[in-house]
C-alpha cells in the first residue's frame, strides 16, 4: 500500500522500454521478481503493525518506524552521494512526508488498534481506486465512463463490506482508515509528479529524511508516555514496517516498475488485499468472514476495469 503506486507509475511512464523490444527475457523475469517482492513486503505492512502494537503504544511504533526509515534512507541517499532536490520540490516532497510517511501510518495503526488486519486490508484496498481519483484531479485528465463506474462501484463494495462489519454504523477505525485512503492519495498523487524529476525512491527517501524534524521530537516524547514492552513479535513487527515496508519494499517495487512496465506490475499490485487476509489468517489466527474475501475480490476486478480504462 503505502507502496507509492502513482509515484512508480509515472516514472515507468518515462522509462519503460518499448512495446516488444529492448528488454531480454531474464531481465523481464527478474524486474517481475522485484515487483512481486514489493508488492509482498506492502501485503505485510499490517500483519507486522499488529504484532509491533503488541509492544508498543501506536504513537511510539509510528514514530520510531519513521526514525528507522529515515536512517535507512538517509544512508542510501548519503552512501550514492545524491545530491539535495532543488528547493522548488521541497513543498512537494513535504506533502508526501506529511501523507506516505507520517499519515497513513499513524492513521491505519490508530486503526487497527481496534479493528482487525483483515478489515483494514478490505478498506484500504481502495487506495488504488483512491489514488486514481486524485491523480486525475491534480492532471486533469478525463477518464472514461468506464473508468467511473469501476470506481464508484469499487467505492459502493467497500462501504457496504465496512458498514456491514460494523453492524449499521461506522466506527472510530472506520474513521481512520477512511482518512488514511484521503491522506495517501494525496502523498501518492504528489509524489507522482516529483517522480517525473526523480527516481520514486528518491522522492521517498527525501520525504522520510525531511520529516525528521518532526519524527525524531515525537519519538522521544511518545516514547516517555507510552510503556515498551519488548518482544520477539513486537520487535520483528517494527523492523519489518521502518525497513521492508516504508523502504526495502519501496526500492525493489519500484525497480521492478522500470523492467517490466506498468501493465505486468499494476497486475501483481491487485493481489496486495488478498495477500494480507492470507498472512492475516497465518500469522494471526485471525478469522476471516466471507465478506472479506469476497469485497476484496470485488475491489480487485473494480482496479483491474479502471487499469483497462485508462490505458
Amino acid at each position: 500500500m503505502p507502496g507509492g503506486t502513482d509515484a512508480g507509475r509515472t516514472r515507468t511512464d518515462r522509462s519503460a522500454p518499448p512495446a516488444g523490444g529492448g528488454v531480454t527475457p531474464a531481465a523481464r523475469r527478474g524486474g517481475t521478481l522485484q515487483a512481486a517482492l514489493g508488492v509482498t513486503a506492502f501485503s505485510l505492512t499490517f500483519p507486522a503493525t499488529a504484532w509491533g502494537l503488541e509492544g508498543f503504544g501506536p504513537w511510539s511504533l509510528v514514530a520510531v518506524r519513521s526514525v528507522l526509515a529515515a536512517v535507512i534512507a538517509g544512508g542510501c541517499l548519503v552512501a550514492l552521494r545524491v545530491p539535495l532536490p532543488g528547493r522548488r520540490h521541497w513543498a512537494g516532497l513535504a506533502v508526501v512526508g506529511a501523507g506516505v510517511v507520517l499519515g497513513f501510518p499513524l492513521l491505519t495503526t490508530l486503526a487497527l488498534e481496534t479493528s482487525t488486519t483483515a478489515h483494514a486490508a478490505v478498506v484500504v484496498g481502495l487506495l488504488p481506486l483512491t489514488t486514481a481519483l486524485f491523480s486525475t484531479l491534480r492532471t486533469g485528465a478525463r477518464p472514461s465512463r468506464m473508468f467511473w463506474y469501476a470506481a464508484l462501484a469499487g467505492a459502493a463494495a467497500v462501504i457496504a463490506f465496512t458498514v456491514q462489519q460494523s453492524g449499521g454504523a461506522l466506527t472510530g477505525a472506520d474513521a481512520y482508515l477512511f482518512g488514511a485512503l484521503l491522506i495517501c492519495a494525496v502523498g501518492y498523487t504528489e509524489g507522482g509528479r516529483l517522480a517525473r524529476v526523480m527516481p520514486g525512491w528518491h522522492v521517498v527517501g527525501w520525504a522520510l529524511v525531511l520529516c525528521l524534524p518532526l519524527t525524531v521530537p515525537g519519538m522521544l516524547i511518545a516514547l516517555s508516555h507510552e510503556p515498551v514492552r519488548l518482544t520477539a513479535h513486537s520487535v520483528t513487527g517494527l523492523l519489518w514496517v521502518a525497513a521492508g515496508s516504508q523502504f526495502l519494499g519501496l526500492v525493489v517495487w519500484y525497480r521492478g516498475m522500470a523492467s517490466i512496465g506498468i501493465p505486468k506490475a499494476s497486475q501483481l499490485q491487485l493481489a496486495q488485499p488478498l495477500l494480507t487476509l492470507v498472512w492475516s489468517v497465518l500469522l494471526l489466527g485471525e478469522q476471516l468472514t466471507p465478506a472479506a474475501p469476497l469485497t476484496a475480490a470485488a475491489v480487485l476486478v473494480c482496479i483491474a476495469l479502471t487499469q483497462r480504462a485508462r490505458s
